[in-house]
């Protein structure tokens, strides 16, 4: 019998994705809100001795309990195993306490995912690059973490761009281990910036550990948010040489006006992003493109 697949309501879009890459069935659910705001969620496909998926990210609390509530209760009505698909993990940024009376969140939602009734065959989730590769084993007995890497999107993107003429760049040292295995892997030159700070926002560039002058340049970084990180170190980039600078990025979250600051300042040629973030769907642009993990996930959760 087919896995059935179901998603939270802003994974809506994706789960159509994985449905067309897949022959998953597609999992219906009632869902509405009542007047004071509160979420009304039945399960409509009849889940019963059946492996079911679950498709969704914790791109904020209300999504993180309806990922929540509705694979609790597919374990109630009898799932025989469990896969939560979650292409983003959110909080992941605070993956340890740095300073006294921190909540280390992404410690306390893998946590709660952990407590999810286990089924009887158990249950699994499958994460897509991680901001920080410790998270995975914030996750206990109750449920078995899969790190998924997009490195084969990443790479078709990085071709597509400049062919095998550019040199694979990171925004800092902290991402300098990930893009140096990448550029291994397509037999590029790989780059970082190095970075002093100067007070708790506020960074200074103070080297870059390769030559990139009259060559592209591609940085890539797992995760952007406001961009500001990114039109700093593509600066640098820049006044160090480099001839043309795109961007590559797994989650475009691009908060506020964040594509509107890396477009105006005029240093970055074009932006490749996947769909692993909601926001993903209204970026698509002459300078925003979006590749899709469905095919990615398809795969993994069919295993």
């Amino acid at each position: 019998m087919k896995k059935l697949l179901f998603s939270t309501e802003n994974y809506s879009s994706l789960k159509k994705k994985i449905l067309a890459a897949s022959d998953f069935e597609d999992g219906q659910l009632e869902i509405k809100k009542f007047p004071d705001g509160e979420r009304y969620i039945r399960i409509l496909s009849d889940v019963n001795e059946r492996h079911v998926i679950i498709l969704g990210g914790t791109v904020s609390d209300a999504d993180t309990l309806e990922i929540y509530d509705l694979a609790s209760s597919v374990v109630k009505y009898g799932a025989i195993s469990l896969t939560l698909i979650m292409p983003y993990f959110g909080y992941s940024t605070m993956e340890r306490a740095v300073k006294y009376g921190e909540v280390v969140t992404a410690k306390t939602r893998a946590t709660l995912f952990s407590s999810i009734p286990r089924t009887s065959l158990g249950n699994k989730i499958i994460l897509v690059d991680l901001h920080t590769e410790g998270i995975p084993h914030y996750f206990e007995s109750g449920i078995r973490p899969v790190h998924l890497y997009s490195k084969p999107i990443i790479t078709e993107a990085c071709h597509e761009m400049y062919g095998d003429d550019f040199v694979l760049a990171s925004t800092d040292a902290g991402r300098a281990k990930w893009v140096e295995s990448l550029a291994n892997d397509m037999k590029v030159n790989g780059a970082f910036v190095f970075k002093t700070r100067i007070s708790g926002d506020e960074t200074k560039v103070t080297g870059i550990s390769a030559d990139v002058k009259n060559r592209n340049v591609i940085i890539y970084d797992d995760m952007i948010r406001t961009g500001g990180s990114l039109v700093q170190a593509a600066q640098s980039y820049k006044n160090a040489g480099a001839k043309d600078i795109s961007v590559i990025t797994t989650h475009g979250i691009f908060v506020g006006d964040g594509i509107k600051k890396i477009k105006d300042s005029g240093i970055i040629s074009r932006i490749v992003c996947t769909d692993t973030h909601p926001n993903a769907e209204k970026l698509q642009s002459d300078f925003v493109r979006v590749k899709t993990v469905a095919g990615l996930l398809a795969a993994k959760a069919g295993e």
